[in-house]
């Protein structure tokens, strides 16, 4: 199945628009250059090689097309009594990047990589993520390998399954292939997966895949339903486009949540560790959304889950995308919070909720540390976990500063994402002024509405002088200015 998109936009102009991102960049302090000294240790350090060689396993990476920064392998075989085991593979970043070193404290500074319309900012070096550390095909490289048992409906041992518990442990890894989301997709839907180690992989993938996604519905996990925004580049400039995930994009995720989930329980169990937290919504914004739905004609019925109901709602209706704008608003307060006894004695109380609560559970980033800084730390504490080791002083002594150094780049990466849209949208109608648009009414309080343009795909706010527009409902908008430099559209009722 081809991905399903919705409307492209025409080509925004390129050199007003790459002057206000390159503002935006500069404004934001971001530098894509790295210290000498960090790229030095880059191109030097080589992990010590483990005890484990698991080379003979079929691993392969999923991601899009263009990505060399591979964090995750996995391999799913059938288990001959049923069920499955998963074997998840995660870069050796915490091989690579020496505590105290120069490399290690410019990642501290920039948290995760940063990924811009005009390019991204890696986290690592590009030598090390796209390329050393990288679990690129055909090559060798050590990893945190996951093994986690599944019995015949999906479930592992933290779903309360009689398998035995998720561990993970540092080994000697080849991936065979590299898979892209569209052709594994087109492969998957033809039926002409053919045999091999990928074709394996991917077809219990789609099997484990639905599995899990069975066990996130059970345990009352939620998630939203809606088109994803694109920034696209190319020679002829910038476009939005707007597109659901593939399945095989969904499948594949319910992997990285296993894991994380499974890291989750290790650390809890452990007594150290951070989480990923997120908390459920308080009784007044569920007593809202429950108003605003059945205002859009779109009740929540009395004993469906939250996560259920959003499984229902009809994404590509206007009615179905106001309420799932309005769902977003229940998604916040996303953090992370670290607990244990550091090396010096201090003493960090777990989170009194430590679930992530779309997830349904307690939940922790270890599968992408080429791109977010926290993931070494949950590697290593869980790696140590599992092998009945101390965790590595470098790990708990600074164990207090990640969930503050997380906060600081997770807060940037939002702001200039945002703002980096809003000149690529404000570009998309700079010529347009005077011109009407068809949009979908996302939104609309006060003397005010959020509406989203169908094409160009443009989200931005218009007076609602009068209450003419109406959640849930088309509108008719005219461009009255963009402004590139600024990102400010004016919009009015048509």
């Amino acid at each position: 199945m081809p991905s399903r998109r919705t409307h492209i936009a025409p080509y925004a102009p390129g050199g007003q628009l790459a002057a206000a991102l390159t503002a935006l960049r500069e404004a934001g302090g971001i530098v894509d250059a790295f210290p000498p000294e960090a790229v030095a240790e880059a191109v030097s350090v080589t992990p010590p090689t483990p005890e484990l060689d698991l080379r003979d396993i079929g691993f392969v990476t999923l991601d899009p097309a263009e990505s060399r920064d591979l964090d995750q392998a996995f391999d799913i075989k059938r288990l001959t009594g049923g069920g499955f085991v998963i074997r998840y593979a995660i870069a050796d970043v915490p091989g690579f990047v020496a505590a105290g070193g120069a490399l290690d404290a410019e990642a501290r500074r920039r948290g995760q990589t940063l990924y811009l319309p005009d390019g991204s900012v890696p986290l690592h070096p590009r030598e090390l993520s796209e390329g050393r550390a990288s679990l690129l095909p055909n090559e060798e490289r050590t990893a945190f390998v996951w093994t986690i048992e599944l019995d015949t409906d999906g479930r592992a041992a933290l779903d309360g399954a009689a398998v035995s518990p998720a561990r993970v442990e540092r080994a000697l890894i080849r991936s065979c292939a590299k898979l892209d989301y569209a052709s594994a997709q087109l492969t998957l839907d033809s039926g002409a997966a053919g045999s091999g180690p990928a074709a394996e992989a991917l077809t219990l993938l789609r099997e484990v895949g639905e599995l899990r996604i069975g066990c996130e519905r059970a345990r009352g996990g939620a998630s939203l339903n809606m088109p994803e925004e694109e920034v696209l580049r190319d020679n002829s400039g910038y476009r939005i486009e707007r597109r659901f995930p593939l399945r095989v994009e969904e499948w594949n995720a319910q992997l990285s949540l296993l894991t994380g989930m499974a890291a989750g329980r290790i650390m809890l169990d452990g007594g150290i560790g951070i989480l990923r937290t997120m908390p459920s919504p308080d009784a007044t914004a569920l007593a809202e959304f429950h108003d605003r739905v059945a205002a859009l004609g779109l009740p929540w019925p009395a004993g469906i889950a939250y996560g259920e109901y959003l499984r229902t709602v009809p994404a590509g209706t206007p009615a179905g995308a106001a309420v799932l704008h309005a769902a977003a608003s229940l998604f916040r307060g996303a953090d992370y919070a670290a607990f244990g006894v550091t090396h010096d004695g201090e003493r960090l109380a777990p989170p009194e909720r430590p679930e992530q609560a779309a997830i349904a559970a307690p939940y922790a980033h270890v599968t992408a540390p080429l791109r977010r800084l926290v993931d070494r730390w949950g590697l290593v504490i869980c790696e140590a976990l599992c092998a009945g080791r101390e965790v590595p002083e470098w790990a708990s002594s600074s164990l207090g500063e990640v969930p503050g150094l997380m906060r600081s780049s997770s807060s940037l990466a939002g702001r200039l994402g945002s703002e980096a849209l809003d000149r690529i949208e404000a570009a998309l109608l700079r010529d347009r002024a005077g011109e009407e648009f068809d949009a979908v009414v996302l939104e609309a309080r006060g003397g005010g509405a959020r509406v989203q343009i169908v094409d160009p795909a443009v989200t931005a706010r218009v007076p609602n002088t009068g209450g003419a527009l109406s959640a849930g409902r088309h509108a008719r908008v005219r461009v009255v200015s963009a402004e590139i430099a600024t990102g400010t559209i004016e919009l009015a009722v048509a």
